[in-house]
């Protein structure tokens, strides 16, 4: 649809959401606060931000110290309701990226519900020793407010120059990031420049309480989906021909990375949060073969996680399918920096509001 039919839509949603932040901000409709610390991690855009990467680092910082349960939608899973999620549950009943935690995390609760205030509330009553909460993809639902909010920015889709939904990808106005306590930039370049981040800084017009990083994508060694058909020598050398296979809400960081260290000979590029059918994998056996002998996949973990235990793939596939694990890098700051802030506001007694300070 061209831009002169979905700018009035884009505009009657902006309405919509605008009136709704406002009776929430008024105080006129119910948003719940618990005594076990919530910390949100969301976005304003539709698509990938680095959400998951957030949670990931979050659990693995957080869970030396703290009983952690993460809560999440269960984006297109097929059950309703709660549900814990169990390591050897089908994705499809649980969603993406709450089963790829739960593998990377098993001693972490997570747990898929639409309904955030349920799901806290049986929380703390079935699991009492529980004491933080991360709420994926909550920034949106107003019904809780978490003692922090945790805003992810796609760098190579700036707020300030998109549109609210159909016209563009913003869920939410760029006011909304007044709401939020940390604010962080994702997958920034390599040769991003001081100028560069006050640029967005400016763009931003954050408060001076607000939290604002920087980072960028970090990608670990690739390892084989399936470990038990790899061949013995495994390792995929920089400069190797290679596939990439994603299906991603923004897919461009990913194959760019892959084109930097790599021979990409051809992108296997499908919807967010697709889910692979026969078709698929045989589209997928094709497009290997074309490339020739010597050629691997190279996917996401999220993706992985829907390839399941690969007993619908072909042996000669399942030998050639490689993951590509990522983490966060910080720019302006360390890693541990970031996350010394962060516990400190945990533990801290502040206000559940945007207009706190330290």
């Amino acid at each position: 649809m061209s831009a002169l039919l979905l700018a009035p839509l884009s505009w009657i949603y902006g309405l919509v959401i605008s009136l709704r932040n406002r009776l929430y901000d008024g105080g006129i409709k119910r948003s719940s606060t618990y005594s076990t610390p919530v910390l949100c991690v969301g976005n304003i855009t539709v698509g990938g931000t680095g959400k998951t990467p957030m949670c990931e680092l979050l659990i693995g910082h957080f869970q030396e110290e703290y009983n952690i349960a993460l809560i999440s939608r269960g984006y297109k899973r097929k059950t309703r309701g709660y549900r814990e999620v169990a390591i050897g549950e089908s994705y499809r009943r649980v969603g993406d990226e709450p089963k790829q935690i739960k593998l990377k995390y098993p001693d972490t609760l997570v747990v898929v519900c639409k309904n955030r205030n349920y799901a806290i509330e049986r929380i703390q009553r079935d699991y009492p020793e529980i004491d933080l909460i991360i709420l994926d993809d909550g920034f949106q639902y107003r019904k809780v407010t978490p003692k922090l909010n945790i805003v992810m920015v796609d760098y190579t889709r700036p707020i300030n120059k998109d549109h609210l939904l159909p016209w563009g990808r913003l869920r939410d106005t760029p006011r909304q990031m007044r709401r939020a306590h940390y604010v962080v930039i994702t997958k920034c370049p390599t040769g991003m420049t001081p100028l560069d981040r006050r640029i967005i800084r400016n763009n931003l017009a954050l408060m001076p309480f607000q939290n604002l990083s920087f980072t960028r994508v970090v990608t670990g060694e690739l390892y084989p989906a399936f470990p038990d058909d790899a061949p013995d020598d495994w390792q995929v050398p920089a400069g190797a021909r290679v596939v990439a296979m994603a299906g991603l809400g923004n897919p461009k960081p990913f194959v760019d990375n892959l084109r930097a260290k790599y021979n990409l000979a051809d992108e296997l590029i499908f919807g967010d949060h697709h889910p692979y059918t026969v078709r698929d994998l045989r589209h997928i056996q094709e497009a290997l073969d074309a490339v020739g002998d010597g050629a691997v996949i190279v996917t996401t973990e999220k993706d992985a996680v829907k390839l399941g235990n690969g007993s619908k793939i072909s042996p000669n596939l399942r030998a050639r399918i490689y993951v590509q694990p990522i983490s966060m890098g910080f720019i302006e700051e360390t890693r541990e920096e970031f996350l010394k802030k962060m516990e400190y506001d945990v533990r801290t007694d502040q206000k559940n509001s945007f207009f706190y300070s330290r």
